[in-house]
């Protein structure tokens, strides 16, 4: 048996750089929706906060059912 060491060096970098971007988006999710509270408390408004936390939010959703696609396909 040989293993194809570049192809797995491949899918490991692309892993780990997908894995990041989700692990940041998901986390700029959470900090908008916590600037929205934050906003709260003073009387402020945060709409572009909570509406990027969304799209973050979303983001992730659909980068989740792709993965999930890929791996049914």
């Amino acid at each position: 048996m040989k293993i194809d060491w570049a192809a797995l060096g491949s899918v490991f970098g692309v892993s780990l750089v997908v894995t990041v971007a989700l692990v940041g988006l998901f986390t700029l999710g959470i900090a908008g929706l916590s600037r929205r509270e934050r906003a709260d408390v003073r009387g402020d408004s945060a709409t572009l906060a909570v509406t990027g936390a969304y799209a973050c939010f979303a983001a992730c959703a659909v980068a989740v059912g792709y993965g999930i696609y890929l791996i049914m396909a």
